[in-house]
């Protein structure tokens, strides 16, 4: 199929419109058929002159003649349609299929990319107590931890580590960094007393 104009790729709109024109030719075929079978059901086929082979006077000869004419080129035209309407179809499935494989090795490639810049964690969170500090800032149970203020996974020994940064800073917004489900996500966290044990829960 000739590419619309400026060759830019088929288009939904464009196989509507071949769609919308084949409907018309068949439309227009049917209406000279239509025609022929008011012609005392002369086809396209049926002989136009009477036995003495002189041309029959029952029927409009002129009419008979365009409309068979008429058929014939609609025809073509329709064939002519149908293979356009396939190779667009065929062509806009391409593209589909194109842009669904880009969009999946993109997609492939970005989670790939980040589980390589991905920080390393050094502790789990296995329990998180609701209404407690930790909880109010959105720590969640099997967040990965990988910043928790200033200990990282280059300077973390054990859990005592974490327990006097927390008892440094009651009442003072934390930055902590976890995984969660593959991604970073950065939660401020504020210790400070409740109603339940420590400063976090």
């Amino acid at each position: 199929m000739a590419e619309p104009s400026g060759g830019r790729p088929v288009t939904v709109s464009d196989v509507q419109q071949l769609v919308r024109r084949k409907d018309e030719i068949e439309a227009q075929i049917k209406a000279c058929y239509e025609l022929l079978e008011g012609q005392k059901g002369v086809g396209m086929h049926e002989p136009l002159v009477d036995a003495e082979g002189f041309p029959r006077a029952d029927i409009d000869l002129y009419q008979v003649r365009t409309a068979r004419h008429n058929i014939i080129c609609l025809q073509n035209d329709h064939k002519a349609l149908m293979k356009q309407v396939e190779e667009a179809l065929h062509k806009l499935h391409a593209r589909e299929k194109e842009k669904h494989a880009r969009d999946e090795a993109e997609a492939l490639a970005e989670a790939m990319s980040q589980n390589q810049s991905l920080p390393q964690a050094f502790a789990k969170v296995n329990a998180v107590t609701p209404g407690s500090p930790a909880s109010v800032s959105g720590l969640q149970v099997d967040d990965e931890i990988v910043e928790f203020g200033s200990v990282n996974v280059n300077n973390f020994q054990n859990l005592q580590n974490i327990a006097t940064v927390v008892q440094h800073s009651e009442g003072r917004p934390l930055s902590v960094t976890v995984i969660r489900a593959g991604r970073r996500v950065h939660v401020g966290l504020t210790p400070k007393r409740w109603a339940g044990k420590g400063l976090l829960g």
